[in-house]
């Protein structure tokens, strides 16, 4: 794994550096730089509403008891995209405002979590909630069991 981020923190800056040394060259360097700061500002607050929303979805999730396992995953891919979006250049830039189009953000975060399943190296845990009712219907709290084998 570090080489690989080795060679990202490498690549990356090479990268940036040879774009945004040719678009300079063709609309001129101080609308470069304008265009970078422009991008990171638009980013940042599209970032921003999207945050807002996806936190909202996950505060509804969790009213309702479920786990906000996509708006957390939702929320990783958020903060990458505010990392690319923050990182001055047009390939950051890009990879930024892709993460912030919600099909390709799922899109990706599927990848990231299929590799991560075939790997084995990621595991679930939790509790397991489980509604119970009474004979007259009414929701039974607090109910603690346990699952005995059938076969003692």
């Amino acid at each position: 794994m570090f080489p690989v981020l080795a060679l990202i923190f490498l690549v990356v800056p090479i990268v940036e550096i040879y774009v945004l040394i040719q678009v300079g060259q063709v609309i001129g360097a101080l609308w470069t730089v304008l265009f970078v700061v422009l991008t990171a500002v638009i980013g940042v607050q599209l970032l921003r509403m999207q945050g807002i929303a996806t936190l909202a979805r996950a505060q509804q999730r969790m009213q309702s008891g479920q786990m906000p396992a996509e708006e957390l995953l939702e929320g990783i891919g958020l903060v990458l995209a505010g990392a690319f979006l923050l990182t001055p250049g047009f390939v950051t830039d890009t990879l930024g405002f892709l993460l912030l189009i919600p099909a390709f953000r799922r899109w990706v975060i599927g990848l990231l979590r299929d590799r991560l399943m075939a790997s084995g190296q990621f595991t679930v845990q939790g509790r397991y909630h489980r509604e119970t009712r009474g004979e007259d219907g009414r929701l039974i709290e607090d109910v603690e069991y346990r699952v005995e084998d059938e076969d003692r």
